[in-house]
This record gives structure tokens, sequence and C-alpha cells, in this order.
């Protein structure tokens, strides 16, 4: 990740053009966050997908991701490259004040889960989950410099791959490397942008590799995983803010191969 934009990543400026209105409208699941987050919760609520450990890869400053799968494991390691990402992560899981308001998210979640849960409580157990929070680099073969021991149950990546990597070519090896982090038989789920080149942090522009449905496919099947599911979203021209040129999104739910 050497691209010298990432100098002046603004996390601050990152979430309020992604995760505030009009793109974080929660009046209708044609808005991309609830449909982002509806399709988690679904993923989640099959409970196939559990364990003991689930890492986030690339978390960034951001915690919707985690809603829905904190129910689902014992502990979550999130990740990520730039240390002022960690650092507003890290405020944030100790309900330091001034943080973003995850708040509406939560209540959200909690809605489309249907369990009456008050959002308080599911708050509260993500902190309790979020233990550790690790820098990351996904072009190194180890991303976390040493082996993760043991390996994670399941793996999550949002936003994260494609706008790291330079070339396809790059992003199918960031997959691979990630994958190693991941015990046989584990599953991964991934969010991310299709159609792509650029994004908005700040004074920060972001370079990202422009993917179509047909390169997430093979690129996972190339990082030699197995895809269960794979949604797209078409991003309507009302979100299209200039803060990005962003297509639409994809959501895929693949998995590890058990080691023979």
């Amino acid at each position: 990740m050497s691209s010298p934009a990432y100098e002046h990543f603004d996390p601050r400026a990152y979430l309020r053009n992604n995760y505030l209105p009009p793109r974080a409208d929660f009046s209708s699941e044609e808005f991309v966050v609830p449909w982002k987050l509806r399709c988690l919760a679904e993923t989640f609520a099959s409970g196939e997908i559990r364990g003991r450990t689930l890492i986030d890869v690339g978390t960034g400053p951001t915690i919707y991701q985690l809603l829905s799968a904190c129910d689902h494991f014992e502990e979550i390691v999130a990740t990520d490259y730039l240390a002022v990402n960690r650092e507003e992560l890290g405020r944030w899981a100790r309900g330091e004040p001034g943080t973003f308001d995850w708040s509406p998210f939560i209540q959200h979640v909690c809605k489309i889960e249907g369990r009456g849960e008050p959002w308080q409580d599911k708050e509260r157990r993500l902190r309790q989950r979020l233990r550790r929070i690790l820098p990351i680099d996904v072009h190194r073969p180890e991303p976390l410099g040493t082996p993760l021991r043991p390996r994670a149950d399941a793996l999550l990546s949002a936003f994260c791959l494609e706008a790291v990597s330079p070339d396809r070519a790059a992003f199918v090896r960031a997959l691979a490397h990630v994958g190693n982090l991941l015990r046989p038989g584990g599953h991964a789920v991934l969010l991310g942008a299709l159609g792509e080149s650029f994004y908005l942090a700040g004074p920060a522009r972001l370079p990202v590799v422009p993917l179509q449905e047909s390169d997430v496919r093979e690129a996972l099947a190339a990082a030699g995983f197995a895809l269960r599911e794979l949604r797209s979203y078409a991003m309507p021209p009302a979100l299209r803010t200039g803060v990005d040129d962003v297509d639409g999104v994809f959501f895929a739910h693949a998995q590890k191969p058990l080691e023979a």
C-alpha cells in the first residue's frame, strides 16, 4: 500500500462522505448502506459462519460491518494499515466522546435482525469482543507479520483489497495472502466496489482497481476460495455524489476448502 495519497487520508472525511446521508439513509433499502447491512445480517443469521475468532481485514474507521458478525464470535480482531484508522477505531471501542455516531446503524441492524434487542446491548457486545486492533499489510504473504495462531474461523473485509491493489493481479495476490489467516473450511465475507477508479478522503484522492463481477469471481477462484454467493448493487444517480466514481457494490460469501 505504497500510494503517497494515504499519508493524507482523513478518517473523518471518509466517514462523512460514505456514512452520512444520502448514502446512509435508513428510510429505504434502496440506499446503499441499508443494502450492505441487509446482506451482512442475512448471511450471519444462517448460523453457519461462527466460531472463536473473526478477523476483519482493513477495518478502516468503521464498525458497521461487524454488527451482525459480533453475535457469532468470541473475539474480533480488527486490522488496518493506517495508524490514523486504528486510532479512530480504538477511540470508538473505548467509548471516548467525539467519535463517529454509529447508533443509527446499530439501531437499523437490530431492527432487521428482528430479535427485539436494545441497540445499546449490541453496541456493548461489539466493544467487548473487539479485543485487538492490529496493523496489517495485505501485500505481504504474512499480512500481520507473523502467522495468526490459531487461524481465524472467518474473515471479513469491506472495501479494502480493491482499494489498495494497483491492478487485478495484485488483488488476487492480496486475497490469497489474507486467506492465509483463515483456517481450512473457514468462511470469507467480502464487500467491495465495482467499477471504481478513485475515492476521496479529505485531501487524499485514493486510487482503486476497477472491478467487475466477473473479476471478483475469477479472483476468488484464483486465490483458492469456493464462491458460495455473490450479490451486487447498482449505485443510483442520487448517490453519485462526486466523492468517488463507483458504479456499484458487490457482496461475496466464499469458503476456503478443507485441506486434504
